[in-house]
This record gives structure tokens, sequence and C-alpha cells, in this order.
């Protein structure tokens, strides 16, 4: 069977009763007015012709000429542009919940991430992967993590050096760092992974620290993990951190952001901050947040009922402080303003599924934070499209150009003015398959009404 027949049949599994997406061959925009995130700018009046994949030809509407039997896709009044990635998403790591993992990876189609970050990896995903690059399952290409390495899983430096070559060996794409590591055993894996050429990312051991890990290059700092360390006062005592940070935040010294900035800049890691994530821990009442988010319905109940006990749980604790969370997240956020002014690589992600974050929605609430940390819509969009590109070291991901993947959006209105437009859609476009919203929208409802009990 063909991929792109496969690729259809798996739609129709996830959206029905709707009907399959149409017009999967090649296929026209016409007339529509390219936003193409290679600079700040947008170029009306343009005719992008897609085949087999990727960007065909852009061209001036009016001296394109189409064939009579190529169809098209009408975008007067309307802007395209790349597809979005989510550069901290969690796909389900148990085999077994084979339907929520499909559900998981609509709900990031369906709102325009044509690529995805896993973060959190198992075996299984390496299946998925090949079956969404052969146009098998309806998802984002996945760059895929294998499984953690932490305090737990790692039981000595040998023991994560056989971890390092072992994962590079089974074909994931990087390895995830999480909290635990000792600098033995973090020095180790680094080391390892050097040698393997596999990058490493993620969170900062507190044993390790931030400044230990930007000079062993490790290739992503997740959450802003490590910084408050940094920041502290000199001659402050480190304490216990508390969430990426929130306990030392009350000592940080604001000065030393630049330093910190310099550093990382200079070592060539990236940020991934997950600042909806942070958001929602930090900021939120989660009474207010299931009575205002129409996007929890697209999540199991008892998943939302667990992020409502996990936040309560928080704010009863005795060292929970609601002016000194605010000033936390306060903090942060001119940490990554100052990041981005001062040539850090910034990547979108929201660590999702989790703490009220509803993939593929959550990247929605992370542009917007991002847009009022200080960065333009464009600067808050390249984040997820153009960034990536010079992240992966392929110039042609996340821009339209001629010969790169078509992996687009289609909205309604122009998302440079305001980055709410990236939810105007009128479809994705995922590998050159046309998912109109129509059908997007029919696969959100049945996931609705099948989470409503």
């Amino acid at each position: 069977m063909k991929p792109l027949l496969f690729a259809l049949l798996a739609l129709a599994h996830l959206i029905a009763p709707a009907a399959a997406a149409t017009r999967p061959g090649p296929i026209a925009f016409v007339n529509v007015t390219v936003v193409p995130m290679d600079s700040e700018r947008v170029i009306p009046g343009r005719t992008v012709v897609v085949r087999d994949g990727r960007i065909e030809s852009i061209g001036a509407t009016a001296v394109t000429t189409l064939p009579a039997d190529l169809p098209q896709i009408d975008g007067t009044g309307r802007y395209l542009m790349p597809g979005l990635a989510e550069m901290h998403a969690h796909v389900p790591p148990n085999p077994q919940q084979v339907q929520w993992t499909r559900d998981v990876l609509f709900l990031y189609v369906a709102n325009g991430i044509t690529f995805a970050r896993s973060m959190l990896g198992a075996p299984h995903h390496l299946e998925l992967r090949e079956r969404a690059e052969r146009g098998q399952l309806l998802s984002p290409r996945l760059l895929l993590s294998g499984p953690s390495f932490n305090g737990n899983s790692v039981t000595s430096p040998e023991a994560g050096r056989r971890m390092v070559v072992d994962q590079s060996a089974a074909g994931y794409d990087f390895l995830k760092i999480h909290p635990g590591l000792d600098r033995p055993r973090y020095d180790a894996i680094a080391e390892a992974a050097r040698v393997a050429q596999i990058p490493f990312g993620g969170h900062v051991p507190d044993a390790v620290g931030i400044l230990r890990a930007l000079a062993a290059e490790q290739r992503t700092v997740d959450h802003l993990d490590g910084y408050m360390a940094l920041l502290l006062a000199p001659g402050a005592e480190a304490g216990e951190p508390g969430f990426f940070g929130y306990a030392q935040s009350v000592r940080a010294d604001e000065s030393r952001i630049t330093e910190a900035v310099r550093r990382t800049r200079e070592a060539g890691s990236w940020q991934v901050p997950t600042e909806s994530l942070v958001h929602h821990v930090m900021l939120h009442d989660p009474g207010n947040l299931l009575a205002g988010r129409d996007e929890l319905r697209f999540v199991p109940r008892p998943m939302r009922e667990s992020w409502v006990a996990a936040r309560a749980n928080l704010q009863s604790s005795p060292q929970w402080n609601g002016v000194q969370a605010r000033r936390f997240v306060e903090l942060r956020s001119r940490l990554i303003k100052a990041m981005h002014d001062g040539g850090a690589g910034l990547l979108l992600g929201s660590d999702s599924p989790q703490w009220f974050n509803v993939p593929g929605f959550a990247i929605h609430h992370e542009l917007r934070i991002l847009v009022e940390a200080g960065l333009t819509p464009f600067e808050a969009l390249a984040t997820g499209t153009r960034n990536v590109g010079q992240f992966l070291g392929d110039e042609s991901h996340g821009v339209i150009a001629a010969g790169a993947r078509a992996d687009l959006i289609l909205l309604e209105a122009n998302p440079l003015a305001d980055v709410a437009n990236v939810q105007r859609r009128a479809g994705v476009m995922l590998g050159g398959l046309w998912i109109a919203e129509s059908e997007i929208q029919s696969g959100l409802n049945a996931l609705a009404r099948r989470f409503a009990d």
C-alpha cells in the first residue's frame, strides 16, 4: 500500500467520523501572502506549488500558469507560514497507550506543529518516528531522545558510558539529561556523547551546575534549569533550588544576567524556556484554569484532576509564597529577553502534556508569553521556525522556500501582527498532506466527546 494512502487511513481513524483529508497529491496555494520567516517580511500575491511533499515553486500569481487539473487552495486574504516546532514535547512513553499516543500526536498537528522534539524516549518511539516519516501515522516529524539519564538509571560512570553507546547504536537522535546525576556520572556521559557524536540536553543536575553543563557543550538547557544558582549574589548559600531555582531566586542578583548570557552564547547552548509550564505552576489558580481553558476538554478527565491536585498540593506547601512566585516568573522573563538580546539561541517549547499544558494548544501560550517578555511576534515565531533550522543545521527547515519540506500553516490573519493569529487556521499541511480546518475541528470534537465522561 502506498504511504500516502496509509496517511489517509490513519487520519480517517483519528478524526472519525469526519471525512479523511482531501487533496493529498500535488496542490497549489493561489494568491496567498507568504510569511517566509527568513526575515521579518510578508510577500503578497504568491502562488506556492507543492509536489511530492516539498515546495516545488513560489511565483507571482499574476504571471504563474497552473495546469488545469492541479488542485488549488484559495489563498486570497490568507497568510502561509512554516509549520511550528514543539521543542519540548512528550510522546507517551507507555507502548500500551496506543490511542492516547495517537491523540497527543493529532493534537500537535491540529495546532500547526509539524516538528516535535520528544524529551522522554522509549524504544517504541523509534517505530513511531519511522511510521511518521513514511506517512503512515498522522504525526509531526519526531526528533527522539532515548530513555532518561538520571540518578537512578545511571548507577555509575561506566553504566552512563554504556547507555550512551547503546542509545546511539539504537538510533536515538539525542540523549535526555534528568536530575540526580553527580559530576563523575555526568562527565562520563558527556565524554561518551562527544566520542559517539550524539548531542545531549535537558535538565542541569544540581551537583553539576550550569557552568559545567555549558563547558560540557550540553546542546540545550531546558526550563532555564540551573540559571538561578548562577545568578545568586556573591557569598549567598545555594541551598535547595526548589522548582527550577524558585527557592534560590529570592537571593538572585539581576546584575549577573549579562554574564550568564555571555557564557551561554559563547558555549553555543540553546535555551528552551518552557515558560507556559512555569506560569501554570507558579501563577495560576487551578480552578480558574479549568473554567477558562476550553482546550482542557481535549485531555482525559483523570489527567485534568491530577493537575488540579498537584497544583493545590504545591500551593499548600509551607515554602509557597505567591509574591515570591511572581517575582520568580518576572525574573525569568527578564532572563529570556536578555538571552534573546544577547544572541543566545532560543527555541520554542512548552513541556506538554502536563500541568495544564494541553499538547499543541500550549505552544500558543508559549508564543504569547515570549511576546509579553519583550520579543516581537516575528522573533517569537522564529523560535519555533527558522531558529529550529539553525539548531538542526538545516537552512531549509522553518522557512518557506523552493525545495523546503511542505510543512505549512494557512492562516486567516497575519501572524506577524499578532501571534494569536496562528490559531486562526484555514488548515495545516504536513509533508504535503493538506488537512483543512474543518477536518481538524471534527477531530477535536470527537476527542472532546470521548473525554467528556
